[in-house]
């Protein structure tokens, strides 16, 4: 009786094997396709503007051609990635078709002209679409098709990334702080691998970053102890500032948006100020270094995320430039990721923070690259990954330390405000069950406003 039992429990593991692996692989291979494609419009955008300067000027134009674009295709396809995540968790009316050709065209338009956006949020949206459909034509029930979607977002994160583990872990990670779903743990495996290698296939490639070699400076304990616990507290120090960095991107999103919703009567006249301001602020610094992805160097001397990793390679405040000039972007209604610009805000911190800490610059960019991206997305265990399949396994302790910290400093904020909240950052932290990070927000502005009230002062607008 136990034998037949043993034997019928590993039938069982072979088959839910076999039928994840014949269902992920189409889903993941024409995620891949879309992915490569997208990187292949978005590098030819990028560099058109380089040869064609004056397009930034028509950034106000194209924010308009973006808004209606959405009008006409509807307003669930502008939900973007917190759809997704919401369809996840509670399954119903579905992440429309639409979505991915959309979102891809959106954010080529967005880079053509300047704008300061990213792509992880196009190739997450584009493998949430892509999933949705197949989970219909496969005609899976709800909780397949959750598991579904899961795995669309490792397909496009680990497509658009090169980085397929990374890509698995944060598509489990990400649906909800402090847990992770282990149900979608073999098909976000699968479709992160497959995703990454389609991309390979098309012979798109992605940025290689690196770190130089630098040597342990000796301390009073270097007789005793090989570990440089100096330099520990140094990535502590600076881990809780990226976690800081994270929160102000999170509000600054979420706030100039609110702003603009509240402010501007006339929808359509959003995008156009928030273009009008970024060709104002290019204006007003001379240099264009802060548009668009920020990889590639524009001009001789530009600050990109690779020249971070060297010294004088990124401005003291490269890194809040950055961040004033994507938040612009994104809050007014341009489209495109948040993670790319956060990976650039964290090496270029990590840059003048080393250099006011007397610390490896390659190292330090390393550690902000990851750990802003870590505390905006609350995805601590997903981003020490992301480390080690980039930068390599030496400096993992490092990557962990710097992830987790800067997780806990970012606070319950975020820039997904569909994700939520399974296990509070602190355990006297008190929210309702399955809380999302926009509710609570919004009960946290609630509570504020009641103190500011009790103590003679004007009711507050809502900014979350």
């Amino acid at each position: 009786m136990n034998n037949k039992i043993f034997t019928s429990e590993y039938f069982s593991i072979l088959r839910h094997l076999l039928r994840w692996t014949f269902i992920i692989v189409p889903i993941a291979i024409a995620i891949g396709s879309m992915v490569a494609l997208f990187l292949w419009l978005l590098t030819l955008a990028v560099h058109f503007r380089f040869a064609h300067t004056y397009l930034l000027y028509l950034l106000p134009v194209a924010g308009v051609l973006i808004y209606f674009i959405y009008k006409l295709v509807g307003q669930s396809a502008e939900k973007g990635n917190n759809l997704i995540i919401d369809e996840i968790h509670n399954p119903g009316g579905g992440v429309p078709k639409r979505m991915a050709p959309i979102v891809l065209i959106t954010t080529v338009i967005t880079h053509l002209f300047g704008g300061s956006a990213g792509r992880e949020g196009t190739a997450v949206q584009i493998g949430g679409s892509i999933a949705q459909m197949f989970g219909k034509w496969f005609k899976l029930n709800e909780a397949d098709t959750s598991v579904v979607l899961t795995a669309g977002i490792a397909a496009g994160f680990g497509a658009v990334f090169g980085t397929p583990l990374t890509g698995a872990i944060f598509a489990m990670e990400v649906l909800t702080i402090g847990r992770i779903q282990y149900n979608a743990l073999l098909p976000c495996l699968i479709a992160g691998v497959i995703g990454d290698v389609t991309v390979a296939a098309w012979g798109v490639h992605h940025t290689a970053y690196h770190i130089d070699v630098f040597a342990l400076a000796p301390h009073w304990y270097s007789h005793y102890l090989s570990f440089d616990f100096l330099l520990l507290f140094k990535v502590i120090i600076a881990s809780a500032t990226f976690g800081l960095a994270s929160f102000l991107f999170a509000y600054m999103v979420h706030g100039i948006k609110s702003f603009c919703v509240k402010w501007v009567s006339i929808p359509w006249l959003i995008p156009v100020l928030g273009g009008l301001i970024i060709i104002g602020l290019t204006a007003l610094i001379g240099k264009p270094d802060y548009l668009s992805l920020g990889v590639d160097a524009e001009h001789a001397g530009a600050v990109t995320i690779p020249s971070a990793f060297h010294a004088g390679g990124a401005d003291t405040w490269s890194w809040l430039w950055k961040t004033i000039y994507t938040t612009l972007t994104l809050a007014t209604g341009f489209k495109g990721g948040e993670v790319t610009p956060l990976f650039y805000i964290g090496a270029t911190l990590g840059n003048t923070l080393s250099t006011l800490m007397n610390a490896p610059v390659g190292l330090f960019a390393a550690l902000g690259f990851i750990a802003v991206f870590a505390g905006a997305t609350n995805t601590p265990l997903a981003c020490t990954f992301m480390g080690i399949e980039l930068f390599g396994g030496e400096y993992a302790l490092f990557f962990a330390v710097a992830c987790f910290t800067a997780y806990f400093f970012s606070g319950h904020s975020g820039i997904y405000s569909a994700q939520r909240i399974g296990v509070p950052k602190v355990d006297d932290t008190q929210f309702s069950d399955a809380e999302t990070l926009k509710e609570a927000g919004s009960r946290r502005q609630s509570y504020i406003q009641k103190k500011l009230q009790k103590y003679g002062f004007g009711r507050q607008e809502d900014n979350i």
